[in-house]
């Protein structure tokens, strides 16, 4: 069984290791993978900080050739590795294609960013003074992922972060360092100079709360639960860093009377259901309106009954596995308290028997549900789907506002009034009128509003708020 390393300084680091199980086939161990120690960290952040002398320093075409090369690369293996993804992460083998093509497409868009790295030039209220507004890298910064999106959230981290000049100490979910692992690989021999990108696995609460505690860490930008997303703001506090974070959803459908029926339950099922429903965009509150509640039940069971939950791998699989045996529980905890709350379960919320020994659930459909409930209110991150009825648009709105979480939201309508509404009035940074409410592109900002997100945007031209800072420069002449 090979044996994969950190990576740091350019060369490879080896620790006591952790196997890497396939959620499809727990018998399948796709490799042993490096548990790193806070000495690790504080060696790949004395490197990064050494390297940023020079990185930071770095001709734009320099940047742009890594960056490129990167992405060609990646599409190039787009198979291999949505294979690798979907062996370790559960994902079905086209969702896992899917996400690789996307890394490729976020790096060559970042290397189209560096060519168009631009300050402004403005006069002075006072004569004869000119000012220059500039943009300049962080320093060293501290990139912690989740494995719900092992190439994809990385590769939209990463790759800002190296387009604005500054160096990485990376650490990856323990759950899914296979893709992580090949990402660097990909980037270092892509021209990437010794120190500027450090791969340190392992345990959260050893690399990375060593990364929270190393003062020479400039900025964190973290994915991944509330919990530790206030433990790393609390952190950054007191070191006076900048940081980002991501932090889930609990999002809402709404569907109306005049719905599309059939374009309204597609949206349901791919935003619910989709990459077995951990994703922290997936619609798990179906808020549905009176006139349309009845027909949209029974479609909607019609459709959850038709989904093929098997090997991600295999072919027809429409979901795969939950990521293993923990989260298998979290959500089987959730189905005990959604009928103890008084829900119907409708269909599914069973552990399911395979071909392969693996972590299968059937996705649940849940109605008779009221947004006082837990599984109204929290975050399963599983495919568990609430379905609420109302009684019009207004209570729609009301309901699909009251949460903490304000990532995604979505509405199916053919009303261009109530769509116009919506748009304005949900309070969620990303809205989706008649689409799921998972699936953003990858050139456009990415966060969300309350407990969802908090600091700067991700993705897309609006990604150089976090991973620069802005200088302003008076003239006189």
């Amino acid at each position: 069984m090979r044996m994969y390393a950190n990576f740091i300084n350019g060369e490879s680091i080896e620790n006591e290791s952790v196997s890497n199980i396939n959620p499809s086939d727990t018998n399948d161990v796709i490799g042993n993978y490096a548990r790193g120690n806070e000495q690790n960290v504080k060696d790949a952040v004395e490197c990064a900080k050494h390297a940023f002398l020079l990185w930071s320093k770095s001709g734009l075409l320099d940047r742009h050739t890594v960056l490129k090369k990167t992405s060609e690369e990646i599409i190039n293996r787009k198979e291999e590795l949505g294979k690798l993804l979907a062996r370790e992460e559960g994902k079905t083998l086209a969702e896992g294609v899917g996400e690789v093509t996307r890394a490729a497409q976020i790096f060559d868009f970042f290397a189209g960013e560096v060519l168009r790295l631009m300050g402004e030039s403005i006069p002075s209220i006072r004569p004869n003074i000119h000012v220059e507004i500039t943009r300049e890298p962080l320093g060293v910064v501290g990139i912690i992922t989740p494995w719900n999106f092992p190439i994809a959230i990385p590769a939209w981290k990463i790759a800002p972060a190296l387009c604005y000049g500054n160096t990485i100490v990376f650490k990856p979910a323990e759950l899914t360092p296979g893709c992580a692992w090949e990402l660097v690989d990909i980037i270092n021999r892509s021209g990437l100079p010794k120190g500027v990108l450090n791969l340190v696995m392992g345990k959260g609460s050893v690399v990375g709360q060593a990364i929270l505690e190393n003062e020479n860490i400039n900025a964190i930008t973290f994915t991944g639960s509330i919990e530790t997303g206030k433990l790393i703001a609390n952190a950054c506090a007191k070191h006076m860093r900048k940081y980002q974070l991501e932090m889930g959803g609990k999002n809402p459908l709404v569907i109306l009377d005049d719905a599309d029926l059939d374009k309204a339950v597609d949206c349901a099922i791919n935003g619910a259901f989709f990459s077995t429903g951990q994703r922290c965009t997936a619609s798990s509150r179906l808020i549905v309106t009176e006139g349309i509640y009845d027909k949209f039940i029974e479609a909607m069971l019609e459709g959850t009954k038709k989904l093929v939950i098997d090997n991600a791998l295999k072919e027809g699989t429409h979901i795969g596995p939950v990521i293993n045996d923990t989260q298998l529980q979290q959500d089987l905890e959730y189905i005990k308290v959604g009928r103890e709350e008084g829900a119907k379960l409708l269909f599914g919320g069973e552990r399911l028997n395979r071909e392969s020994p693996g972590y299968y659930f059937q996705p649940a459909l849940f109605t008779e549900c009221n947004n006082n409930m837990r599984i109204c209110r929290e975050e399963i991150f599983g495919p568990v789907a609430s379905v609420i009825k109302v009684k019009n648009y207004e209570e729609a709105l009301h309901v699909a506002n009251d949460t903490t979480f304000g990532l995604s939201s979505g509405i199916c309508t053919s009303s261009l009034k109530y769509s116009t509404d919506f748009k304005k009035n949900s309070i969620a940074g990303m809205v989706m009128v008649n689409l799921p409410t998972a699936g953003v592109d990858f050139h456009v900002p990415f966060g969300g509003r309350k407990n969802s997100s908090l600091g700067s945007r991700e993705q897309g031209k609006y990604a150089s708020e976090f991973y620069t800072n802005i200088k302003t420069s008076y003239i006189s002449h």
